[in-house]
């Protein structure tokens, strides 16, 4: 039976180990999935038909005022007053599949939702060509050609979706070898996320997903496993959920939303909100541009010490030995016989 395929079984043979961490000493017992209360299985003892004036009889001819339990009430649940227990339900369901299935630590992985391998590039810019030859309208004209030179400047992603792919790939392998297991979590979304969770796929790991809601995506790319498929409303209580179990990051090129993840992590660690873990900037050319540290550090308005923070690489085996150094080191500093609370701390 392959490491995916038994993620059913809990994967808790690996998840023996303790956190060095202060902020968190007991052990919490969790019942998961437990009947609070037996049911009252009224559909199974009542066939109901609706009757006039919204009332409904039942096989023995007698008249009912149907009624609902407020947590069966979807259009309440869907409103502005319940908006606490949404929020609350995303925080806690998350936390108890993830703690049910011994997942308490994560290599995060941000990147753009647009890269494509080198074959789906290829296939996108085929299209795009024919859009543009088949446009008859100015309108359509313009908008074609807006969408081909969009497609024809990421052309320079094919290559950092094989270089995520195959880093993702070499961690998971890395991690199944491990006292304590790492999985690939990404965004859950279809460009460099889907190859962040194809590399741990390859290497036959499971992976998560921590997508959002959007409308023009229908769920998470194929290769996140479906025990580990999160679907978020709520921004910050993905990004707690990505955040709090990560143990390393990898931020492959992106755009606004990456640049905002990077920069709330970057933030926590600064703030003392979260443990250090080593981040590496995957493609130097790229970030190097795109961030300028150094002369946020010429301002003043960050620390130079900050400002190491970051690791920057074009080198797969480099990042590879920067993260694996790294957590080798976490996993000795969990060596002390301190008991987690559901692993995460």
């Amino acid at each position: 039976m392959t490491d995916a395929a038994s993620m059913t079984d809990k994967l808790k043979e690996s998840e023996t180990q303790g956190l060095t961490r202060a902020d968190s000493s007991v052990k919490l017992a969790r019942v998961s999935n437990r009947v609070v209360h037996a049911k009252t299985k009224k559909e199974e003892r009542w066939q109901l038909t609706e009757v006039e004036n919204g009332k409904v009889m039942d096989q023995n001819k007698n008249v009912w005022t149907p009624a609902s339990k407020a947590y069966k009430n979807q259009e309440w649940l869907s409103s502005r007053s319940a908006r606490l227990f949404r929020v609350m339900s995303e925080y806690q369901e998350t936390e108890d599949r993830l703690s049910e299935l011994g997942v308490d630590h994560t290599i995060l992985v941000f990147c753009s939702a647009r890269g494509r391998n080198r074959e789906h590039w290829e296939a996108q810019l085929k299209e795009a060509e024919e859009k543009t030859k088949n446009a008859e309208t100015p309108a359509e004209q313009e908008a074609a050609k807006a969408n081909l030179l969009r497609v024809q400047r990421l052309e320079w992603m094919c290559e950092y979706y094989d270089k995520t792919r195959d880093l993702c790939e070499q961690l998971a392998r890395w991690s199944k070898q491990q006292p304590i297991k790492f999985y690939i979590s990404s965004g859950g979304g279809p460009g460099l996320m889907e190859a962040a969770n194809e590399g741990a796929s390859k290497a036959d790991m499971p992976s998560v997903g921590m997508g959002i809601s959007v409308p023009f995506e229908p769920g998470l790319n194929k290769f996140v496993s479906n025990e580990l498929a999160f679907e978020f409303h709520y921004f910050f209580t993905r990004k707690f959920w990505m955040s709090y179990p990560a143990r390393a990051l990898i931020v492959s090129p992106g755009g606004f939303g990456t640049c905002d993840e990077l920069f709330e992590l970057l933030t926590l660690q600064q703030c003392k909100k979260m443990h250090d873990i080593p981040v590496v900037c995957l493609g130097v050319d790229f970030w190097k541009k795109v961030l300028n540290i150094d002369a946020m550090v010429e301002f003043g308005v960050v620390s130079p010490r900050d400002a190491k923070r970051i690791f920057f690489t074009d080198d797969i085996n480099e990042a590879f030995n920067h993260i694996t150094s790294k957590l080798e080191c976490f996993i000795e500093s969990c060596n002390d016989g301190y008991k987690p609370r559901h692993g995460i701390h």
